[in-house]
């Protein structure tokens, strides 16, 4: 009997992209269990172009009645209304839909493309035998969006494992006395903020650089802050610098933009801390990246930032700027709290531990393929 295919679908596959990575893994994690896969596409970077085929070439791919097709849903496009069109069973693979209210303010002409995401979620609904979620707060999406069976599968992370030397790297004296690991920076006085991520509104940069201001007022005038990541909202990011300017930061705040791997590893390096005040995440990869360096995460807790943290990190239910200054202040100079976060978090990582990753995605794929044929009202959630 011919086996079983199941086919991705996204609107593109971009390099450096979350969502294009797990693609990819996802894959060759069906490949490896028996399926024959490809991943199907509108628009592709020319990297990756012999990882994906036009979404045209589909027909072509599909065995009637030994075919699924799964859709990577991270952003609204054209290619869901040809999705709806054909008779394959689909599962869907939620990764976050950022809401429209964030966009209204800073870029006005992205707000029928983010609104039409979150009505398609919707409309995908009935025709979807099974979707997975990557957290928890994504789950609550898909059932209050009418989703018959759900379940959470973490996203496939590739942070990089910290190196053995960090691993073994022996406990010093911190700043106050305390037994455990010295912060980082190479000015002593000058605690080093890091946030990685687009510079997006929800991700609210502006956010991180008032708590930063408190910070420097309170604690240690030297201390500076970088956001590395690309700039796809111009007015927002040039917001962002106008308020640094205006809280008498420019020397202090850097907006590095889109870096390279070897210059985000650079800036990992050099951090002390990461701090992440975002409004709206649906997963969040980069606290495990700075975790996987040995970098202390203090986040606010919004979206799957917390699950996602799971303890390994200070989260914290407001974000006022004394209280995010204050609870910098202690990662940086408690070194027995330093040392404990650093602890968890390469613990935390093992949760995500890329191979068990794919035996479970596996799993609920075989699950939706098995099921087929189940009543409608047939109702799933985990």
């Amino acid at each position: 009997m011919t086996a079983v295919a199941v086919h991705q679908i996204l609107p593109s596959l971009h390099v450096a992209d979350a969502s294009g990575a797990h693609t990819l893994h996802a894959r060759d994690a069906l490949r490896a269990a028996g399926f024959a896969s490809e991943v199907f596409v509108e628009h592709v970077d020319q990297a990756l172009a012999a990882e994906a085929r036009h979404v045209d070439e589909l027909d072509a791919h599909v065995v009637p009645n030994r075919t699924v097709l799964l859709y990577q849903l991270a952003v609204g496009s054209p290619v869901v209304d040809r999705l709806l069109q054909r008779p394959e069973p689909l599962v869907v693979n939620y990764h976050n839909l950022t809401p429209a209210s964030f966009f209204w303010r800073w870029a006005p002409d992205w707000l029928d493309a983010v609104a039409s995401g979150r009505e398609q979620l919707h409309r995908l609904a009935p025709r979807v035998v099974h979707a997975i979620a990557v957290s928890r707060f994504n789950e609550r999406d898909l059932l209050a969006a009418g989703y018959r069976s759900t379940s959470v599968v973490p996203p496939f992370v590739d942070v990089g494992a910290a190196s053995p030397d960090a691993r073994r790297q022996p406990a010093d004296r911190s700043t106050d006395g305390t037994k455990g690991p010295a912060p980082r920076s190479h000015d002593p006085g000058g605690t080093r903020w890091l946030f990685v991520g687009k510079l997006l509104p929800h991700k609210a940069a502006h956010d991180v650089v008032k708590a930063l201001a408190a910070y420097r007022r309170a604690y240690d005038p030297a201390a500076s802050l970088v956001l590395a990541g690309g700039h796809p909202v111009a007015s927002y990011a040039a917001a962002v610098e106008g308020y640094a300017r205006a809280l008498g930061l420019d020397d202090a705040v850097r907006l590095a933009g889109s870096v390279s791997s070897e210059e985000l590893e650079d800036l990992y390096a050099t951090a002390d801390v990461f701090v992440c005040l975002s409004n709206h995440e649906g997963f969040c990869f980069p606290v495990l990246e700075a975790m996987a360096r040995r970098l202390p995460v203090v986040a606010y807790d919004a979206g799957a930032v917390a699950d996602t943290v799971g303890g390994a990190g200070i989260v914290l239910s407001d974000k006022a700027p004394g209280r995010v200054a204050a609870a910098v202040r202690r990662v940086h100079d408690d070194g027995a709290l330093r040392a404990r976060l650093l602890a968890a978090g390469l613990d935390r990582l093992a949760a995500f531990d890329l191979e068990r990753t794919k035996a479970r995605f596996v799993a609920e794929v075989r699950h939706a393929v098995d099921r087929l044929d189940a009543p409608a009202t047939e109702r799933r959630v985990s």
